[in-house]
């Protein structure tokens, strides 16, 4: 079992900056793909970046404004949102899988969301 817990996530204005923090337990492993997930009301849960070793990947509506990184030792996974903007506005998943890959199925483990606003 692995346990995920997205934190960090909050009210922003337009163009601001927040990080959001993914925490690990359980039977963690580096290998695991680390993705991040966000799911707007009433829309689809849409891929937003994923790191697997030096590997990453992101959604293009997100290129140039968000990173995403590791810490293998702290077991947690980042998301480092600068340059927000409303249409980021969503609640926000972090999830663990087997394969660096965009699609939600890929992914086995999911935290619970952490919601993330932007204000116009």
């Amino acid at each position: 079992q692995v346990q995920l817990v997205e934190s960090g996530g909050g009210l922003v204005q337009d163009g601001g900056s927040l990080r959001l923090s993914c925490a690990a337990s359980g039977r963690t492993s580096s290998s695991y793909v680390m993705g991040w997930f966000r799911q707007a009301p009433g829309k689809e849960r849409e891929f937003v970046a994923a790191t697997s070793g030096g590997a990453k990947s992101y959604a293009d509506f997100v290129k140039g404004r968000f990173t995403i990184s590791r810490d293998n030792a702290k077991n947690t996974v980042y998301l480092q949102m600068n340059s927000l903007k409303f249409e980021d506005t969503a609640v926000y998943f972090c999830a663990a899988g087997t394969d660096l890959v965009s699609r939600k199925s890929g992914y086995a483990y999911w935290g619970q969301g952490t919601q993330v606003t932007v204000s116009s």
